[in-house]
């Protein structure tokens, strides 16, 4: 790196305005590997955008996990690494819940979802299959 600027207090203020652009927020930044999940084979990529949370739902168990929310809708994108295939499905969690109750007799799946495991949108990779559960039952998502 090179710095045209002849006085040292106008080398520190591009230095401080070069990382300011560089240097991104740790809470904010997103890797896409932290994003992604995948098949046990390897032939599936996963990757889940929040679209819609159930509002005026309060947390029971707050005080224990801290900050979360109920998920009600997502888009799910999947990849076939084989083909380079994406597609795109909206899925209704809530609704896909209600259905696993009535058709089984109970859920097991989690829609409750931390507020640090959403990064821009995106839902983090280890939190798919536990959001997924029910779907996958139901043969909504075939792997």
């Amino acid at each position: 790196m090179i710095f045209l600027c002849h006085s040292k207090t106008a080398k520190t203020k591009a230095f401080n305005a070069l990382l300011r652009i560089i240097l991104v927020d740790y809470k904010s930044y997103a890797d896409d590997r932290l994003l992604i999940s995948k098949d046990a084979l390897n032939r599936w990529e996963f990757k889940i955008k929040l679209v819609e949370i159930e509002d005026g739902v309060i947390d029971p168990v707050s005080f224990k996990f801290g900050d979360r929310v109920l998920v009600k809708k997502i888009l799910l994108i999947t990849k076939d690494v084989r083909a380079n295939k994406v597609e795109e499905r909206e899925l209704d969690l809530a609704a896909i819940e209600v259905e696993v109750k009535a058709r089984r007799g109970f859920c097991s799946s989690n829609r409750w979802v931390r507020a640090t495991e959403v990064k821009n949108g995106y839902i983090v990779g280890i939190k798919h299959f536990e959001l997924l559960a029910s779907a996958i039952a139901l043969d909504y998502v075939v792997i």
